[in-house]
């Protein structure tokens, strides 16, 4: 009898381990195992507040190897609410006035025409598909679009608690592996021991693998996904948790207290080489609650009846010349003899093709030629890979091709949003002869009409930075050197104080500038700010 029901036992084991092939481990148990060890059942909201920093992603100022990005204005007084119930998660701090509301933790995420922010406290929330941002408290709310908003309910469920309540949701079809990961070297030089983990990976939203990292004390220490960036496609977007950032709340409950988040690949080996950052966010929020968070904010009407116009206003700057206007970045399109040339290549492949559909309109008999790329910040060359779709040259400063070369303007697949180069890559991507590397001048044209493009140091802002003149026509086109979507500011900036210095020293006599961002204004208007006052 014994031997009988031994031989059931080992029966039922080897059949229950059947169903898992070698690597792969039954998530069930590993899953309850983390949920008991921090109380998740038990949770239905936390609010977690203290101070934090943020990273401006992809606005770097010159692309290089395994550093951060570019640190913003400190985050103060913040406080992040996480409502798994409702699906609500609302964030608000205090920063400098005067900045791009869209420029701290989400950077370049969310570029959806918002003015910039006049008062200090700032207020970030999403319900469900909805997502906004309010400039103070009292002031009217402004939507984000539905993509982005799912970035924003992204972050509700990438958390400990957020993470094993979806892997419990309906579709979430949870798949366990497990692996060493080894010691890593601490700044004190001392090495961490390897340790055995369980990575569990679950199905989100239908469109995202999100997978988690759980060690052998049943703690959340890495919450990791890819999301969809048109420069970069499937980018690494992930959340790390110590063990000693967890903070007991009683009752078998506990949460972190400190957050670390990164926006690209940790150091950059090995994946993306030349992106130039990871840091986006972080912070020491130890200040936590749980079950006592307010009730979610209802979604504003405004919100809920809120739509988007992306499309494309042309307007006429000299005879084929046309400024491509009607949303938050211009282009500037050219025709010559022979072919057109576009400056500048923003946002994604939607904005890149409504700017193509609009450019060929005007001389449809002329192929797009050439791209004139002004700077490599990420919301300037979201549509690079459409312009290379299509046959045009990019033409851009020698110290951005490195960084366009390996980690944009390559085959790597984009799974989550498959862009026209990466469905249908031309063999021109291999061959590499769509460039022109620009170092101090370059021109484009002949007979009647040139472009000169010239490089514009120094700045702070960026490096790499080009400025495109056009003699004839009298028009100086620049990006971020001077913005006219805001009123002109009293005094000068450095940038304002540059580019005038660029002209002076080239010699040229423009009429007009025509901004990336904003409208022309004459150059005179220009110079009154810029000028140096007399004896200076």
């Amino acid at each position: 009898m014994y031997l009988h029901r031994t031989a059931i036992f080992v029966a039922a084991a080897l059949s229950a381990a059947a169903q898992f092939p070698p690597g792969y481990v039954d998530p069930k148990p590993v899953l309850d195992a983390a949920s008991r060890a921090i109380g998740a059942d038990k949770l239905r909201c936390v609010t977690v507040a203290g101070t934090a920093y943020t990273g401006m992603v992809g606005q770097q100022r010159e692309s290089g190897w395994n550093v951060d990005w570019p640190k913003g204005e400190p985050l103060t007084n913040f406080k992040r609410t996480m409502n798994w119930d409702a699906g609500f998660l609302r964030e608000e701090f205090d920063r400098k006035p005067g900045l791009n509301p869209a420029s701290w933790k989400y950077g370049q995420g969310w570029l959806g025409g918002v003015p910039l922010q006049r008062n200090s406290r700032q207020i970030f929330a999403v319900s469900g598909r909805s997502a906004w941002h309010i400039d103070g408290p009292g002031s009217p709310p402004a939507a984000a679009p539905p993509e982005h908003a799912e970035r924003w309910q992204l972050d509700l469920w990438m958390s400990p608690p957020g993470f094993l309540k979806a892997a419990a949701l309906p579709g979430a079809n949870p798949k366990a592996v497990w692996r060493w990961e080894l010691g890593e070297s601490g700044r004190d030089g001392a090495t961490t021991k390897p340790e055995k983990m369980t990575v569990v990976s679950i199905s989100l939203f239908g469109k995202y693998r999100v997978d988690a990292t759980i060690n052998a004390r049943n703690l959340l220490q890495r919450i990791h996904t890819w999301v969809p960036d048109p420069v970069l496609g499937d980018m690494n977007y992930e959340h790390e948790f110590s063990d000693e950032s967890y903070v007991d709340l009683g009752g078998g409950m506990r949460f972190p207290g400190v957050w670390h988040h990164h926006d690209g690949w940790d150091d950059n080996y090995g994946a993306q080489s030349v992106t130039a950052g990871h840091n986006g966010f972080g912070g020491v929020l130890r200040d936590v609650r749980a079950n006592a968070c307010p009730e979610p904010d209802p979604v504003p009407a405004p919100v809920r009846a809120a739509t988007f116009d992306e499309r494309v206003r042309v307007r006429e700057l000299a005879r084929g010349v046309w400024l491509m206007g009607g949303g938050t970045h211009n282009s500037v399109a050219i025709e010559f003899d022979d072919y057109l040339a576009v400056i500048e290549a923003p946002l994604d492949e939607r904005r890149a093709l409504a700017v193509i559909e609009e450019t060929s309109k005007r001389a449809p008999d002329k192929p797009i030629r050439f791209l004139v790329n002004t700077h490599q910040h990420f919301d300037h060359i979201g549509g690079l890979r459409t312009y290379m779709h299509i046959g045009a040259t990019i033409v851009t400063h020698a110290k951005n091709i490195a960084f366009y070369t390996r980690d944009v303007l390559n085959y790597a697949p984009r799974t989550l949003a498959p862009d026209m180069l990466s469905l249908w890559p031309p063999t021109e991507l291999a061959e590499g002869y769509q460039y022109e590397a620009v170092r101090e001048n370059y021109i484009l044209g002949a007979g009647s009409r040139y472009l000169h493009v010239s490089y514009v140091q120094p700045l702070a802002h960026v490096e790499g930075m080009l400025a495109a003149w056009l003699p004839n026509e009298r028009i100086l086109v620049e990006a971020d050197l001077l913005d006219t979507n805001e009123p002109l500011p009293a005094r000068p900036s450095p940038s304002h104080k540059s580019l005038y210095d660029h002209v002076r020293r080239l010699k040229l006599d423009p009429a007009v500038i025509v901004p990336i961002h904003g409208e022309p204004i004459p150059w005179s208007r220009f110079e009154q700010l810029a000028r140096p006052a007399p004896g200076r």
